[in-house]
């Protein structure tokens, strides 16, 4: 048995971040879903849908929820769902972290999370720009 893996997102923002993670995996190593959630939802049938995804991805060994923007409608339900007994959730969901997961298929509910949380810690990066040539040769000519 393995973690099961439910991604709550704004619109269809989970979707696209399986989709992108499978084509750069070239497989998906959990049982995974994911709830789009629009932004005219009712709170309630959100949780409700989601709740049937936590019991659909359950085998066993828990279920991780990755969600997007903590305090939007979406990590509103995923918070829900967290209450559930054998889940873990995470927010701030991006591709970094969710490549991370999905590369540790074997750890534990707690385990997967703390990787999710670290990958997606870690995913973020403050990059500079390259110094330019000093020599006074622009490549623009």
């Amino acid at each position: 048995m393995s973690v099961g893996l439910l991604i709550v997102t704004h619109n269809r923002i989970g979707q696209e971040l399986l989709h992108t993670a499978n084509t750069i995996l070239g497989t998906c190593p959990l049982y995974t879903r994911h709830l789009d959630v629009p932004q005219d939802s009712s709170l309630e049938a959100m949780v409700r849908r989601g709740m049937r995804m936590v019991r659909e991805l359950d085998a066993g060994d828990g279920v991780l929820i990755l969600t997007d923007a903590f305090g939007a409608t979406p990590s509103n339900v995923a918070v829900q769902l967290g209450d559930r007994v054998g889940t873990a959730v995470v927010s701030g969901v991006n591709l970094p972290m969710l490549l991370r997961v999905l590369n540790y298929p074997e750890l534990s509910l707690t385990a997967l999370r703390d990787k999710a949380y670290t990958g997606g810690r870690d995913g973020v990066l403050l990059v500079e720009p390259t110094p330019k040539d000093r020599t006074g040769d622009d490549e623009r000519h």
